[in-house]
């Protein structure tokens, strides 16, 4: 798997919560993370506000600061590519 950059991640975590009702385990198998990085990036993402945790249900969604910064990244993914590698110039 190639790298991909935390924004990256985060925004697919959100993507697969947006169904409302993803339990911890759907987000890890939806965003391919292990149970370790799920607990870090849920972390992230609690603590900045861009996504809920239902405390009866034990499931995620994402909140509205969490769908803004889905949309931001979308507009950057067009901007520009994150996916082409990053021109370097040949050394001598």
């Amino acid at each position: 798997m190639k790298y991909r950059s935390r924004f990256t991640i985060a925004s697919s975590v959100l993507r697969a919560a947006q169904s409302g009702s993803s339990t911890k385990t759907r987000l890890m198998y939806s965003a391919f993370l292990s149970f370790g990085q799920i607990n870090e990036y849920l972390t992230f993402l609690l603590a900045n506000q861009l996504i809920m945790r239902d405390e009866v249900a034990h499931t995620y969604a994402p909140t509205e600061r969490g769908l803004h910064f889905l949309r931001m990244f979308d507009e950057m993914e067009k901007l520009i590519s994150l996916d082409e590698p990053v021109a370097t110039t040949p050394r001598k």
